[in-house]
């Protein structure tokens, strides 16, 4: 487990809550009771190795978390994780990712508390890396949105990060995002963007803009970053031609990945893809046992 939990910590990630998580993940697949298939399929000694294998190609993300699921239900039982993949690699269908040896009953009782979060981190992973690759050579980068489960945050922007993909702010306390009803709320994009500024003098402050006009005012304010709300292609390239490079500019909002090297070509240095962590497919990854005594 030390190897596990310094490779969280590598990766941005608190050890303990991961830990928490994955143990609270299992208590609920188990409900206070026990695995009845596997306690009444499999010899209580029995022991054998499975693999986690790859059924369709995709950008690995999670390897470690689905490792705690292992280590945590072998309850002291000896489990060796060997990892056949790290986190942001490409894998081919039928590549293994991972394999475990150790009590059998243990590794079916991990299994879908493992493959559950494995999958759909690797999802994440998978779409970031096809949005990232889309806009490759054009200098715009990929960024994440706080649209995430609760809970899953840390995990689901850390493998944003596994696909090449970039994070916006983790929380509400660490950057202000200027909106529609903030705007309202303030009276102006200018008198919105002075009362964040004069209540949090040192931290980003990005102003959500939905028209020209306003991302006019948003730089006359001194924004560090102007999002295009549903701007249109050629409305983008205008903003980057007013901003002159005094801001950044981030497009959001009704994004496809068949229209995002358009959309990158116009000079944004963002594209804010809240798809990536509410809705990406998993990654299809199943396990086999592949050997048993």
């Amino acid at each position: 487990m030390p190897d596990l939990a310094g490779r969280l910590e590598a990766a941005g990630l608190d050890p303990a809550r991961v830990i928490a998580f994955v143990a609270d993940a299992l208590a609920e697949d188990l409900a206070g009771g026990l695995d009845i298939t596997t306690g009444a399929t499999v010899a209580g000694d029995a022991e054998g190795t499975a693999d986690l294998i790859a059924r369709s190609a995709g950008v690995v993300a999670g390897a470690p978390v689905a490792e705690i699921a292992f280590w945590l239900a072998s309850q002291n039982s000896s489990v060796t994780l060997v990892p056949k993949a790290i986190d942001g690699d490409r894998v081919e269908a039928g590549q293994p990712v991972l394999a475990v040896t150790g009590r059998i009953g243990s590794i079916l009782t991990a299994e879908r508390t493992a493959l559950n979060l494995l999958c759909h981190l690797s999802g994440i992973a998978t779409l970031t890396r096809q949005w990232v690759d889309a806009v490759a050579g054009t200098g715009a980068r990929i960024r994440d949105t706080r649209k995430t489960m609760p809970g899953m945050r840390a995990l689901q922007k850390y493998a944003v990060r596994c696909g090449g993909g970039v994070n916006h702010r983790m929380s509400l306390s660490d950057a202000a995002l200027i909106k529609d009803n903030h705007v309202a709320a303030a009276g102006s994009v200018g008198a919105a963007y002075a009362a964040v500024r004069a209540r949090a003098a040192q931290l980003p402050v990005e102003v959500e803009c939905d028209t020209l006009a306003q991302v006019a005012e948003a730089l006359a304010a001194g924004a560090d970053l102007i999002l295009l709300d549903n701007f249109s292609v050629p409305d983008m390239a205008e903003a980057v031609r007013l901003a002159g490079g005094r801001a950044l500019l981030e497009a959001s909002g009704g994004l496809t990945l068949g229209a995002a090297r358009e959309v990158a070509q116009t000079g944004v240095d963002y594209l804010s893809v809240g798809a990536l962590t509410h809705s990406p497919p998993a990654l299809d990854i199943g396990l086999d046992l592949v050997e048993t005594r």
